[in-house]
């Protein structure tokens, strides 16, 4: 019988013992079941001199499947690059929380061996773009699975900036920073900063401004075909930046726009069957149980 998944990658946290172990175990099964195995360079070495080795992006030309081992860091540095081969992922969790990696590290085999034989679910997780522009030309870009931050560099103070959807003034706000994030981040950092949490379907960003200067500001979710444009005042200082999952970093200077819309990327996501978010969210966030 032809094998739903031909080519499966292996990914992981570099230098972690716990994540090698998984690596190692996963290397090996995988192989002994005769798939073809590709590791990301950065973790190959560890797994001795024999493997097959790639980058992430010559991976995703090659693979039809990513195993993700650690956490929900991992998986969003992994999700980037992988986005645009519309590589199927999957999460074994070696992290804290882990909303986006599934499998247990410990004893994968079962849940997987059910995977692979094509019992699974697919959720396509939509991307976003965030652009810098600086006098009509775009300076710097990068997209962002969880969310994209507006903020002051490495020091925390006041910022001052107008927001803009689709063209159209929101309003001026004094804060800290502003994070517009996707459902799937809203569980991250817009959740810490008092965020609502977006279920995965719904096509909808969350604009959460961080220790806004007026108690009216609250955070709003807004379509996500809207664009998003931020205005930053000329007189701020200079350090400031746009975070992209916290990973990528693009420079600001005071008077930039940044434009912040949806991406036509979209990050495959599949989980073993019979997954439930609401599960995952009692069992993360340590909500009540039924009481009946």
């Amino acid at each position: 019988m032809t094998k739903l998944f031909q080519t499966i990658g292996l990914i992981g946290k570099p230098h972690h013992q716990g994540t090698n172990l998984t690596l190692t175990r996963l290397h090996h099964w995988l192989s002994m079941q005769g798939f073809k195995v590709i590791v990301e360079g950065r973790v190959s070495s560890e797994l001795g001199p024999d493997v097959c080795s790639m980058d992430l992006l010559e991976m995703g030309e090659h693979c039809d499947l990513a195993i993700v081992v650690g956490g929900d860091g991992n998986m969003l540095g992994a999700a980037r690059v992988l986005a645009r081969f519309n590589v199927a992922v999957i999460g074994v969790n070696r992290g804290n929380l882990g909303f986006l990696t599934d499998l247990p590290p410990d004893n994968f085999e079962e849940a997987l061996s059910k995977v692979l034989g094509g019992e699974f679910e697919t959720e396509n997780r939509f991307l976003l773009e965030a652009e810098v522009h600086r006098h009509g030309k775009i300076t710097a870009s990068n997209t962002a699975v969880n969310e994209a931050v507006l903020h002051p560099g490495k020091i925390a103070h006041m910022i001052q900036f107008e927001v803009y959807i689709d063209d159209q003034f929101m309003y001026s706000q004094r804060a800290d920073g502003m994070i517009v994030s996707t459902p799937t981040g809203s569980t991250a950092y817009s959740l810490s900063a008092g965020g609502s949490i977006l279920t995965p379907n719904l096509q909808a960003l969350i604009l959460v401004p961080m220790f806004p200067h007026t108690l009216s500001c609250r955070p709003i979710v807004v379509d996500a075909c809207s664009t998003i444009k931020l205005v930053v005042s000329p007189d701020n200082g200079e350090n400031l930046e746009v975070s992209c999952d916290g990973h990528v970093h693009l420079a600001v200077l005071p008077g930039d726009e940044i434009l912040i819309r949806r991406s036509n990327e979209r990050l495959r996501l599949i989980h073993p069957k019979g997954h439930n978010y609401f599960h995952v969210l009692r069992n993360k966030l340590g909500w009540g149980s039924k009481l009946f």
